[in-house]
């Protein structure tokens, strides 16, 4: 019997997850949003500039791409990217095996955590897609955290609601700015391409592992740093 398919026993562990990106194919479709929202405020903001910053919180974003912007065009800009994004729900897919990826881990003994800082009402429709709250212990919006990545708030608050501590979990992201939140407190990341992000880039931020997407880590999960978790690795 392999260790990923064994009872755990021992310390509780437990593995993280973005959501944009990683399990939701959805980091192209915030680019476009947060493009249209520039556009509306007469800000003409490159796409590549605005995708390379997702995975930012959304007020880190603006003031990355727009430095000195206000504080009423920040909220509008805010407003506006979300009121774009939410006519694209519709459109969002999870990735190939991302609630099977999910359901493994939670196979495995491991507490599933979504460490997710999307607006409340965003993550609600990824996690119908998901269709995999079964597999989940607990999740995090943007209501849970001060700040938004890359500092670490949203992973210390999805740490607490797991009853974990930094050691006890590995983090899966698809950003720079996953890899730098998890490395600020001491958690491994492994990083998937599927958000856009090249692996040369991710490995450079810190990441231990990286894979293309949900499928690829699935089809590597016992040999790779989740799998390493488990007490018979």
């Amino acid at each position: 019997m392999s260790s990923l398919s064994s009872a755990r026993s021992g310390n509780k562990r437990g593995v993280l997850f973005d959501v944009d990106g990683t399990l939701i194919d959805s980091s192209y479709i915030h680019t476009l949003a947060w493009w249209q929202a520039f556009r509306r405020e007469g800000l003409d903001v490159q796409m590549s500039a605005i995708h390379r910053c997702i995975g930012m919180g959304g007020d880190k974003l603006i003031q990355h791409l727009v430095p000195g912007c206000s504080d009423d065009t920040q909220e509008d800009l805010k407003s506006t990217h979300g009121a774009v994004f939410s006519t694209f729900w519709p459109a969002l897919r999870a990735f190939d095996s991302a609630r099977d990826l999910l359901a493994a881990c939670s196979d495995a003994g491991l507490a599933v955590g979504l460490a997710s800082s999307a607006q409340e009402r965003d993550l609600d429709v990824c996690r119908q897609l998901l269709d995999a709250d079964s597999s989940i212990d607990a999740w995090t919006s943007s209501n849970d955290a001060k700040e938004s990545k890359p500092a670490p708030d949203i992973l210390l608050a999805c740490l607490e609601k797991l009853e974990l501590g930094p050691r006890d979990v590995v983090f899966v992201g698809d950003a720079v700015w996953d890899v730098k939140a998890a490395a600020e407190i001491g958690v491994h990341t492994i990083a998937l391409t599927s958000g856009g992000i090249s692996a040369a880039e991710l490995r450079h931020a810190g990441a231990v592992e990286v894979y293309e997407n949900p499928r690829d880590l699935l089809d590597n999960l016992e040999h790779s740093a989740i799998g390493r978790l488990t007490p018979n690795a």
